[in-house]
């Protein structure tokens, strides 16, 4: 476990305070004069989900978590949970999506993620910024529809639904935010 200093939290870097892992989720540094440096951070407890606003000062040191990262695939949904498959032993795990948080909606079948895990126990995992997602349903698209920039819903093939120009159709492909989940660019 490495000692971080106050100026090593930034935005992603998880960290275990009284033994719960944490992420941090906002980060804001304020010089104090005389009394210091001081960095606020917001972190997200990777057990329960919770957010808590803390300081740290210069003096003060903070213990990175023992967090391992494995390679998995994800392979389908199962109800409420995710089956996914470790790339290097093939063995499964069914994790529910509860534990995975917001970012779960973003993985679809065959979609190549890396979960955390903090004493064993799966806490989150980790996907890119953006990913290529298929519509699996919207209304149709009229043509002349490119120039305008009105929006439509669109559900994708992970079930959640996402605001797109009037110019896609179902089939397309589009990249979308997995963490604003908002509308990126259609696939060329």
């Amino acid at each position: 476990m490495a000692v971080l200093g106050h100026t090593d939290l930034k935005v992603g870097t998880l960290i275990e305070l009284d033994g719960v892992p944490y992420r941090v989720t906002d980060y804001t540094h304020k010089a104090m004069g005389r009394g210091g440096a001081v960095v606020q951070v917001k972190i997200k407890n990777l057990l329960n989900g919770s957010v808590l606003d803390k300081s740290f000062r210069g003096a003060d040191t903070i213990s990175s978590a023992d967090v391992t990262r494995e390679n998995m695939q994800m392979l389908y949904r199962e109800g409420s949970g995710l089956v996914f498959m470790n790339n290097e032993t093939y063995e499964q795990e069914t994790v529910d999506e509860d534990v995975l948080g917001d970012q779960a909606k973003y993985v679809a079948d065959s979609t190549a993620v890396t979960l955390l895990y903090f004493n064993g126990k799966v806490i989150g995992l980790e996907i890119p910024n953006a990913l290529y997602l298929e519509v699996v349903e919207t209304e149709p698209g009229a043509k002349g529809d490119t120039a305008t920039t009105a929006l439509k819903p669109a559900k994708l093939e992970t079930g959640i639904q996402v605001m797109v120009p009037l110019f896609i159709n179902e089939g397309d492909r589009i990249k979308v935010n997995t963490l604003s989940g908002a509308y990126l660019e259609r696939a060329k």
